[in-house]
Parts: structure tokens; sequence; C-alpha cells
């Protein structure tokens, strides 16, 4: 069993998970895990960069740096933490920050930043990261990359399915059934549009407890006016994020339905879109006599989306990977702790009948640890 360290920040772009695992390949235990929060100036600039606002290489070269420094620091907080020595850990899996993901354009292309070499020389510890890169040159879109993980963990051998769920600010899905391929694609938006929402109107990161949502009401015709959009239409494998679902593309929709709708029905309207896109797919996949719906991620603490999902799937049972011994919270860095180990090993880290790659392939760069002259 090796040490790995697993780095996310994700589409809600709130801050950096990070995971002290310890993984043969086959088995995982989460040993520590630490949360460092992001700048609130950094998160803006990423939020006008992910949607598509003015840029140039300057601004893109100055994040990529100041990302490289952030996960190089919570890499650090989480060793003095857990009061663990980087001299014991083989890597650190570095997922780093999407700004951009665009697998189905002419020229396909995915851009996560945070310099590595600056992760690698600043904690002193081997650095793996640029994962999506490799599947998309073998024709995949990239993601997502956590169903190998999930498939992993939770070894499915019930005659029932089990999709895990992980709600970020994009949700998707992991389909496990029992002697058959892994399924595996984003279903749409998680967190995102409500989190945009409420800061636009709360000032507030998120919806705490789901509070803002519970005091509207889902507004139906603004909820079919979201429901078109094209990619709920589009076949797996598909992957989606910021490019598409976000606050200008939601307030050019309410311009759509030309009537007044209160700040509080909206936000209850984004919560049930989430809820009926996430449970619209789910439910395709339903087999045996005790189907699970597993959820993990910032949506699983949602009490509204929860208590939604439960309603939509009756069938179902719907719980939290926490109660089937996987920290909901943490999951994501797992699965990068988990990919690193892949890499390291020259192990397989993507599913192609999730990715749509044409092979199974090792995936990410190594930044070798620096060397002592």
């Amino acid at each position: 069993m090796q040490r790995y360290i697993g780095i996310m920040s994700g589409t809600s772009m709130d801050g950096v998970d990070s995971v002290i695992v310890e993984t043969d390949g086959h088995n995982i235990t989460l040993l520590h895990s630490d949360f460092y929060p992001m700048d609130m100036e950094l998160k803006e600039i990423l939020l006008s960069v992910c949607t598509g606002q003015p840029t140039n290489l300057q601004i893109i070269g100055e994040l990529d740096h100041r990302l490289g420094h952030l996960f190089a620091d919570a890499v650090l907080q989480l060793l003095k933490k857990a009061n663990v020595s980087a001299t014991s850990i083989t890597a650190i899996g570095n997922h780093g920050q999407t700004v951009f993901h665009s697998p189905d354009s002419q020229y396909p292309f995915t851009m996560q930043l945070g310099d590595a070499n600056i992760i690698s020389a600043k904690t002193g510890i081997t650095t793996v990261a640029d994962f999506r890169r490799k599947d998309m040159a073998f024709g995949g879109q990239g993601a997502p990359l956590v169903p190998a993980f999930h498939q992993t963990v939770f070894n499915h051998r019930s005659d029932s399915n089990c999709v895990v769920l992980n709600i970020g600010g994009i949700a998707n899905i992991s389909v496990l059934q029992k002697d058959q391929a892994s399924l595996g694609y984003d279903t749409g938006p998680g967190n995102m549009l409500m989190d945009a929402w409420v800061h636009k109107h709360l000032d507030k990161p998120y919806d705490d407890n789901a509070e803002f949502a519970l005091s509207g009401i889902s507004h139906e015709k603004l909820l079919q006016q979201l429901m078109q959009h094209d990619y709920f239409q589009r076949t797996a494998p598909k992957s989606t994020g910021r490019e598409l679902f976000n606050l200008a593309w939601l307030e050019q929709q309410l311009q759509v339905i030309e009537e007044p709708i209160s700040a509080e029905d909206v936000q209850a309207t984004l919560a049930e879109f989430t809820a009926q896109t996430i449970s619209d797919q789910v439910a395709l996949y339903q087999q045996g006599n005790a189907p699970e719906l597993l959820v993990c991620g910032g949506g699983a603490k949602n009490p509204l989306l929860m208590k939604r999902l439960a309603e939509l799937l009756p069938q179902w049972c719907v719980a939290t990977t926490s109660e089937r011994g996987v920290d909901l919270d943490y999951m994501e860095a797992m699965a990068f702790a988990w990919l690193a180990h892949q890499t390291m090993n020259r192990l397989p880290g993507n599913l192609p009948e999730v990715t749509g790659a044409s092979q199974l392939t090792s995936l990410g760069a190594i930044y070798p640890a620096p060397e002592k002259y």
C-alpha cells in the first residue's frame, strides 16, 4: 500500500478539497482530509474566464501560476494538519481548475489550470496532473473520469443497479451494473446555477440548507424553458460545464418567459431543474428489486435536492456515499489520488465506454519531485 494525495477544485470554485489516502489500486482508505478556501478575488477572475468574458494570455498565465501556489498551499496545510511527512507520499494527483471544456468542437480541447511544476517544487512531492487530455487524444470526452474510481471502490456485485451521483457544480452519474461495463456522464447542472443565483441576490456562496429555495415555489413555465436545452437530448458519452450553463444563460431564459418571477421562485425552480434532469437519467437504469442511488458532493447536503430525488425516484434507495463508507465531501479528491496511483504504475485510468475514447490509457503527465543536487 502506498500513500497518495488527491486535490480537487471543482466547478463550484469554493475552494480546494485535499485528501491523503492509502491504496494499492484495488483498495483505498481515506487517512486525512482538509479544505482550503479560495480567495474571492481569484474566484471572480476565474468565473469571468469560464463564462467567456474577454481575456488574454497574460491573464491565463497568471491564473495558472496563482492556482499552482493555491494547490501547493492546500497540500502543505493538509500535511501540517495531518502531521504527515512529504517524503511518505508517493505522488499528488492534481485535477486542476477547469476553465473551459469543449470536447465537441471542431478542435476538441479541455483546459485545467494550476501549474504542476509549482506544486512539485513547493511541496517536494512528485505531482501528476493534466489527466483529461490523454483521454481526449484517443477521441474521448476527457470526462467524466470518476466512474473508473467508483467502479473500483464500490466493487458492485448486486443484481440491482447502483448509480453513484456526484452533485458538484455539474452533476454526473456512474452506473454500476453486475457483469456489465460501467457507464457514466454529466447529467447537467448540479449546484452551479443555484450558487450563481443566490450569490447574485443574497451575496452568499451557496443556498445553505436550501433556505432560499424553500422560501419559493418552482415556476413551471421557467422549468420547462430550462429543460429545452439541447444538452438533455444528446446521447452519452457527453460532458458539460460553465461554458453551457451559467448565469448569463439563465438570465437569457428568464427574458424568454416575459413575466416577472421572484428571486426565491427562480431559486426553487433551479433546484427542481437539477433534481429533474438528474432523476430523468437515473430512472433509465432502474434494474433489480433494490436499485441504489448513492449521492456525494456538495449537493448531497441540500435537503431539498435529496428530498426531491427520493420523491422522483420512489423505487430507488436514495442515500449518501458516506452511508456506504466513502466520505461524500471527498469522493472526487480521493478519485484523483487513485488516478495518480494508476498513472504512477502505468495502469489505465479511463473507461472508454464512459468517455468515448478508443482505448484504455494511463492518464496525466508526471512532474517529478525536485532532485537534490
